[in-house]
């Protein structure tokens, strides 16, 4: 901190010494005794041992000055004065006041806790002596730290207010006044690039617009002098390798609240690279190094490039257990013919090994949980590429708000280094008790144990009892993620459920559903894993309100004597998935790729004999190195369909996908911007003379209906989902506006764009042309997958003591008559 560093400097401040002697007509004697008067706080033997003179010594005038200094040094004296009576050495002393408070006054660029730490630096603390000699340091240190942030009619005053007993309180009064701000920023000596481009890369500016609320026109010294080396790296990556500042000035208006800043600049001319020559200890690895060098000879010289292919150069080093190698370019300039020769040379130094790895911050999760995820082992050479990948794998876990590493060289070697990793622990599960409200689920009471980091095991248990509007559910899961060292994760889970679709904006059918489910995975490499599993599941469908798309499923499977029955499902389920992850971190990542490809199939024999295909992708690229701004793509397929056959009354018919298990889009996650569950093929129903369709498994479409079939009418319902799914989405996430830095990696913004459909294979539109025109015209062709909704909006995502929440704001671009809106959604608990 740079404030620090100026109250640092006082320190070297030389003590002015404001005590005398009474040496008139002084004589060296020897000492028979030393008399200290004037102690109040300091004890006599702190006071005599700082003398160097003893009873016994000589005192002559070098050593009398001597003892004057020696007390003036010890911090504890104000003045100190001398005589002699007799033989007795008579030492006078005022103390120093002690500080009883530390007031700060006027102080708001600079916070109390910034301003004490360097205090305490100085000396300058409650209890401790106070040297009066070292307040205009301070002072002079303050204000000068104030002019360099631009505010030039501040003053500091130090004020002592004396009290009894010797103690003083100290007063800091601080008139900080407006900062100056830049009139005009003018370059001199620019002919190649124009004024406007090269100030636009300054991050001074003499113009800000109306609607931007962050920026402003402030000056600061330390922001000039980045900006001079701004202005030479512009240069010098395009060639102009000769390029200098020659001078800046700053010129104050008179009332010392404008400035003026100028930038005189020596262009020069632009050179090209004539040759690159890679010298020094190559390890006979020559051939790989210079494919990782991306200079050419007659390209224009960058500077960049030449930075970029050093460190290149020191990270491929690193991979091989060299940590500290030194890459240095040395550049050979022809005026003559603007041209570069470029010498790299490589000294990779000794190879450096790992002696320990080691953890800290991590209050609840196991040393092991985190041993487990390293890639870089102790006692093997140290490889930059491993500590970088553990480091991924540690974020990837999802338990920690920050990883970082360190290497230390171990002491008194030079080729030991310590790794140590230091995480940031952040809520992974939690007791819960609670209500709640969304968009989606209106009313919600949860109680139970979601812990995806079961007492640092690394191992997540669920315990967990959920009601709503729509559901009411209880699950008990269980997963060790290494069931064996070699990183078999092995999981079940047992639940039960009550849904009731007409709550959740679905066409109306209840379904109570249990089971039961096994799984394995394991890794097939770094970034890869595949998994399997079984399950049991049985379901009971009721209340199904007749529309055409469950009367074909009626059709199959209801009892042809009494078709309005509760339905009773058992299937015996397979399943397996894919995954793919090079992303940075599990939760909020920055950077990297995630796939994942599942599906799922009941076993012949089972009530309903279905597949389910499903394809996850996403994207994240860092558009900055600090990864603020980050595009995030992500897209989704899916496929369901029945397969075999089922016979139902001595008529046959083809399984198909079970309308519970269709897709849905919509909501907050998935086509922001139109209700939950709202996109895609919608139930319709057929009435003739008043009379609803009602199961008829002897024929299709679904029904006889009694009078005219000119006197049949359509009436629409709401969304059903489909047996196909495809989406994309594109997001920008930005900063999050007025949000503490602490926050950073809990709270996330994004402005996006999503569009997607779902649609039914399986629904026969032309079916449907024996109705009248007017009605068949109410009909929509759910199987037409070129039906996109589209929508754009702002979305906010919070990892809130409470859970997961996500707030959005979205407004549809593309949608279809009979689609509903919504532009402000959110939710509580849902995984992002």
């Amino acid at each position: 901190m740079r404030l620090n560093k100026i109250m640092a400097s006082m320190l070297l401040v030389g003590a002015t010494y404001a005590g005398h002697a009474q040496a008139v007509g002084f004589e060296p004697f020897v000492v028979d005794d030393i008399k200290v008067e004037g102690l109040q706080r300091v004890a006599l033997g702190a006071a005599l041992l700082n003398l160097p003179v003893k009873v016994g010594d000589e005192l002559d005038p070098l050593l009398l000055q001597q003892s004057i200094r020696a007390l003036y040094a010890s911090s504890n004296f104000e003045d100190v004065q001398v005589s002699r009576d007799g033989n007795t050495l008579v030492v006078k002393v005022t103390e120093r006041p002690t500080i009883s408070s530390i007031v700060l006054d006027g102080n708001k660029d600079l916070k109390d806790e910034q301003l004490q730490e360097s205090l305490d630096s100085s000396g300058v603390k409650v209890g401790e002596p106070l040297d009066r000699t070292i307040l205009s340091e301070i002072e002079k240190g303050l204000q000068d730290f104030y002019f360099s942030v631009g505010k030039y009619n501040a003053r500091v005053e130090a004020q002592v207010v004396n009290l009894p007993r010797n103690r003083v309180e100290l007063k800091f009064q601080f008139k900080e006044g407006d900062a100056a701000e830049i009139h005009q920023i003018n370059v001199v000596g620019n002919t190649i690039f124009a004024d406007d481009e090269l100030i636009s890369q300054l991050e001074l500016t003499d113009y800000v617009a109306w609607w931007d609320f962050f920026g402003d026109r402030r000056y600061q010294k330390q922001k000039l002098e980045g900006d001079l080396e701004t202005l030479t790296s512009y240069y010098q990556d395009r060639g102009y390798i000769r390029f200098r500042v020659d001078s800046t000035q700053v010129a104050m208006t008179p009332n010392k609240m404008g400035l003026y800043v100028t930038i005189n600049v020596d262009e020069g001319e632009q050179y090209s690279v004539k040759e690159v020559n890679l010298t020094g200890e190559l390890l006979g690895k020559r051939e790989l190094m210079e494919k990782l060098v991306p200079l050419e000879p007659g390209s224009t010289y960058n500077g960049a490039e030449v930075t970029f292919t050093e460190e290149m150069l020191s990270k491929f080093l690193g991979r091989y257990g060299y940590a500290y190698p030194e890459v240095t370019t040395y550049p050979e300039i022809d005026d003559e013919t603007k041209e570069v020769t470029l010498n790299i040379n490589v000294n990779p130094g000794k190879r450096v090994y790992v002696r320990n790895v080691e953890f800290t911050g991590n209050q609840v999760t196991k040393d092991e949980v985190l041993r487990r995820e390293m890639r870089q082992m102790e006692g093997a050479w140290l490889n930059s590429r491993n500590v970088e990948l553990s480091k991924e794998r540690l974020n990837r876990l999802g338990f920690f708000e920050t990883v970082e590493s360190t290497t230390t060289p171990v002491p008194g070697s030079d080729d030991l280094v310590d790794v140590a990793y230091n995480v940031k622990e952040q809520p992974s599960g939690s007791f819960t008790f609670g209500v709640g409200y969304g968009t989606e689920s209106k009313l919600s009471l949860q109680l139970g144990l979601s812990q995806s980091n079961f007492m640092g095991s690394g191992n997540s248990v669920g315990i967990n009892v959920n009601t709503n509007s729509y559901s009411k559910s209880v699950n008990l899961s269980y997963r060790d993620p290494y069931f064996t060292k070699d990183g078999v994760s092995a999981g079940g889970n047992v639940y039960w459920s009550a849904f009731d679709a007409d709550q959740f904006y679905l066409e109306s059918y209840k379904n109570d559903s249990y089971g039961v489910a096994f799984d394995l995975s394991w890794p097939v490499n770094e970034y890869n894993r595949l998994g399997v599993g079984v399950g049991y599941r049985h379901n009971e469908l009721s209340e199904v309100s007749p529309y055409q798309q469950v009367l074909k499923f009626y059709n199959i499977y209801a009892d042809v004597n009494n078709p309005t029955t509760t339905l009773a499902f058992d299937n015996y389920e397979l399943n397996a998935n894919w995954t793919r992850s090079t992303l940075n971190r599990g939760m909020f990542p920055t950077a990297g790729n995630n796939q994942r490809l599942s599906g799922k199939m009941t076993v012949p024999g089972s009530d309903n004999q279905y597949f389910k295909l499903n394809f996850d992708t996403s994207f994240y690229y860092p558009l900055n190195r600090t990864h603020e701004w980050v595009f995030l793509t992500r897209g989704r397929l899916g496929y369901g369909n029945g397969y075999g056959t089922f016979d139902n009354g001595g008529v046959e018919h083809d399984q198909i996908l079970p309308f519970w298990e269709n897709f849905y889009a919509g909501g907050s996650t998935i086509l922001r911007g139109f209700e939950t569950n709202s996109v895609g093929p919608r139930a319709f129903y057929l009435t003739g003379d008043g009379t609803p369709c009602i199961p008829d498994p002897s024929g299709f479409p679904g029904c006889g209906l009694p009078g005219d079939p000119d006197t049949i009418t359509v009436e629409n319902g709401r969304s059903v989902g489909g047996n196909a799914i495809a989406t994309l989405s594109a997001e920008l996430i930005v900063p999050t506006p007025f949000l503490d830095e602490a926050y950073r990696n809990t709270v996330r913004t994004s402005l996006f764009v999503d569009a997607g459909n779902v649609w039914d294979t399986e629904f026969e539109y032309d079916s449907y042309r024996f109705l009248p025109q007017s009605e068949f015209d109410k009909l929509q062709d759910f199987s037409d997958p070129s039906r996109i909704r589209a929508s754009y909006g702002l979305s906010v995502q919070w990892v809130s003591p409470m859970g997961p929440m996500v707030f959005s704001l979205a407004w549809p671009i593309k949608e279809y008559e009979g689609d509903r809106t919504e532009v402000f959604s959110f939710n509580i608990g849902r995984t992002f």
